[in-house]
């Protein structure tokens, strides 16, 4: 018989994979001041004003029926399994709270039995949380693919934000590695969820993306989506055409239930949704990636898409083997371009071109993206638009905004630019103020590239810098291989 301590160390292990929110790994001990930073589930998140949240971050259970080729909690891993009983999971959590441990619950869980069989547990859970301990904070669950209409709206009234996490970026990956979930079992309740937030008047946009752009059909995404079983079956013929439709009809069919039935006073899912994508699982380019989370912002107005770097926790002839690093900084440039897609007014198709569908490992999007339409640089701080100001790279939200205020009182001047956040050594190579330019004297791609990556680097010197010039090739040589530029 497990004791409750041991079911937390088994099931926040298996949750650790779930990037949802970072996990700090901190093992601070209490030495006299309020809480303490448990080893055994516990989480930090942000909120929108910038606070440090504590959550307790836990699966109900890792005992799953799914056999997804890239899961650690896949039936066929051999591997210590545990589950919560309703009343643990909500006695664990409340007293984790009242020692000022945590603020929060983020739950996910693995299919056991079947999905609304886990998810019947999982309300109870909540439902106990919230109205036997009287707990107001905040939690973050996740909902099964798959699940019930009515199961999903109920987890809704309790949880703030709900998440349905797609994994597989493609069709094609999704039927490969987890050929016992289908593109309908997870649309499904994400369209349910953005309904219900609609009819509540509950759905805040994220920021200023997509502003003028239609919203997509959700049976337009779902066909290209299905894509590659499509391609895959096509000897077969209907299948394929019949799990599109299949897909269609059930996404068209989740309708938020009537406000009637809802209890006075509760919202549903306040704080919106969220799903999380496999990154290097499947082979899938960046672009193909990205074009998902394009699809999924503009279909169910996500709050957010989260990206997890493969982790080659089993053994499968399938995937990377366990030897093989997670791809953590091709994880970090899509983060990059995902924020220029929500913040930046960017678009998927400007990131890529035909020959190249991969970011560049080397430098951020935006200044890939810069490089490559040269021709709309430098631009002139001082009578730019505040969308164009938003695409020089080193400019961000804030700073447009501060040049923008100012250039109402005076002139903007160099030396000023630095003092509003501008990250100069990404932005001098393609501004001007005042008609001067600060940037190289060669305005070349490969020019500035090469400079950008020096200065990245920690190497200060140009490339057409007399001192540079002076250096013999061995030096020379030496200091490009130290920035990592040989």
């Amino acid at each position: 018989m497990q004791t409750l301590m041991e079911k937390l160390q088994i099931l926040a292990d298996s949750a650790k994979y779930d990037v949802s929110c970072s996990s700090s790994g901190s093992h601070r001990k209490n030495t006299g001041n309020i809480g303490n930073a448990h080893t055994a589930g516990i989480c930090h998140s942000w909120s929108a004003d910038g606070r440090c949240i504590s959550l307790l971050k836990v699966l109900f259970s890792n005992k799953c029926v799914y056999n997804c080729e890239y899961c650690v909690n896949r039936r066929s891993n051999d591997f210590p399994r545990a589950s919560f009983e309703p009343d643990e999971l909500a006695r664990l959590t409340i007293e984790f709270y009242r020692r000022n441990y945590i603020e929060g619950l983020f739950l996910s869980s693995a299919v056991e039995v079947s999905p609304d069989r886990t998810a019947e547990r999982i309300l109870e859970s909540l439902r106990l949380l919230r109205y036997k301990y009287g707990f107001s904070g905040y939690i973050h669950a996740k909902i099964i693919p798959g699940v019930s209409q009515e199961l999903l709206h109920e987890i809704g009234l309790v949880a703030d934000r709900l998440s349905v996490n797609i994994e597989m970026p493609t069709a094609r990956s999704l039927q490969t590695f987890a050929p016992q979930k289908k593109p309908k079992e997870i649309f499904a309740p994400m369209r349910q969820i953005t309904n219900s937030l609609i009819e509540r008047n509950s759905l805040k946009g994220p920021g200023n993306m997509f502003r003028g752009i239609a919203v997509n059909a959700p049976e337009h995404y779902l066909k290209g989506f299905s894509q590659g079983i499509e391609e895959k079956d096509k000897a077969g013929g209907s299948r394929a055409d019949s799990d599109t439709q299949d897909s269609i009809t059930a996404v068209s069919s989740a309708r938020p239930l009537s406000r009637n039935r809802r209890r006075q006073g509760e919202d549903f899912a306040p704080a919106g949704q969220t799903t999380q994508m496999i990154i290097g699982a499947g082979g899938e380019t960046d672009q193909s990636i990205l074009n998902t989370s394009e699809s999924l912002y503009r279909t169910f107005k996500m709050k957010r898409v989260y990206y997890s770097a493969y982790v080659p926790v089993v053994d499968s002839p399938m995937l990377p083997t366990r030897k093989t690093a997670p791809p953590l900084a091709r994880e970090h440039r899509i983060y990059q371009a995902d924020w220029l897609l929500r913040f930046y007014g960017f678009s998927v198709k400007e990131l890529f071109t035909e020959k190249s569908q991969n970011l560049d490992p080397d430098l951020d999007p935006k200044v890939t993206w810069a490089l490559r339409n040269l021709d709309q640089f430098p631009v002139e701080v001082n009578r730019a638009s505040y969308d164009t100001l938003m695409r020089i790279p080193g400019i961000g939200a804030v700073s447009a905004r501060r040049i923008v205020r100012q250039r109402r009182l005076s002139a903007v001047k160099f030396d000023d630019l630095k003092k509003m956040g501008v990250v100069l050594k990404r932005a001098k190579y393609f501004l001007t103020c005042s008609g001067r330019y600060y940037g190289e004297k060669r305005f070349e791609p490969e020019v500035i590239r090469n400079a950008i990556l020096q200065m990245e680097n920690g190497l200060q010197m140009s490339l057409f810098d007399d001192q540079w010039n002076r250096l013999e090739e061995g030096p020379r040589q030496e200091k490009l291989s130290a920035a990592g530029l040989l």
